[in-house]
């Protein structure tokens, strides 16, 4: 089972969710939480065997299978082209999940034009092309919720300052969207995940990570279902007034903790 199992099984019923890299990882651990919540669910992927492979397995845990689409976020035509298939197919989109993402390490010095360009163009512009097109539909419908997974940029992120910049920019955005939104009855939030045990994070991170997590309050990996399950109360109407606001789940890392000691990897 999956994080759906701490809240009501109607507690979403007759919503439609639309998430971003909702194929694999914590993506598909929300749509999985979403799901089992009983909203209506669409995934979105750049790749197409994550598509079929996140809804096979999404489809496994629920019993539903949800409406898959591929698209790349950072091209604004793709993305358009994928709300407007998703907004057709669920007649709707209530909630929206931004959870599509990447990152290298590199030192900050080393880095290329095109280097910084392709990770700010996935974190920040891409989720910003999303949010509009979303945001527009949702402005027409009466409402909705939007949550940005970004990450425990806080205290810096050494090794991955183009993704830190980014993420910074995407909480910010929130704050301002829910402000400037809300008179439409849209609310925005995001969840800040620290370490979780998942595959990207281990194709991104060095293995020595383990030993600077352990300094966290809370020394180990989060989960992917603690991430979703964050997600779920922050669409929910259990967050009601709670808007512009980002929750850390990070096992206290944004107060404590060096987690973020440089990958050697970043050298290059």
């Amino acid at each position: 089972m999956g994080a759906g199992r701490f809240f009501a099984k109607d507690l979403l019923t007759g919503d439609a969710a639309l998430v971003t890299g909702g194929g694999t990882g914590i993506g598909k651990a929300i749509a999985i939480a979403l799901s089992e919540c009983g909203a209506r669910v669409a995934i979105a992927s750049r790749k197409t065997e994550n598509i079929t492979q996140g809804a096979s397995e999404i489809a496994a845990a629920t019993g539903v299978e949800p409406f898959g689409v591929v698209c790349d976020i950072r091209e604004p035509d793709s993305v358009e082209s994928m709300v407007a298939s998703v907004h057709e197919r669920l007649g709707r989109i209530d909630v929206l999940i931004n959870n599509a993402g990447g990152q290298f390490p590199q030192r900050a010095e080393n880095y290329t034009v095109k280097g910084w360009n392709t990770v700010i163009n996935n974190n920040l512009n891409g989720t910003w092309f999303v949010t509009q097109a979303v945001g527009k539909r949702m402005i027409q419908d009466g409402g909705g919720r939007i949550l940005n997974v970004i990450a425990n940029y806080h205290r810096g992120m050494p090794g991955i300052a183009h993704t830190s910049a980014a993420r910074a920019a995407v909480d910010n955005l929130a704050k301002t969207l829910a402000v400037e939104w809300a008179r439409y009855g849209i609310r925005v939030n995001s969840v800040a995940p620290g370490p979780i045990d998942t595959y990207g994070f281990a194709k991104t991170y060095y293995e020595g990570i383990g030993a600077e997590i352990e300094k966290l309050p809370i020394p180990s990996f989060g989960t992917v279902e603690e991430v979703a399950a964050a997600a779920v109360f922050l669409v929910s109407p259990a967050s009601s007034w709670t808007t512009g606001a980002t929750l850390d789940v990070c096992g206290g890392g944004q107060i404590w903790g060096d987690i973020w000691a440089l990958d050697p990897r970043a050298e290059g």
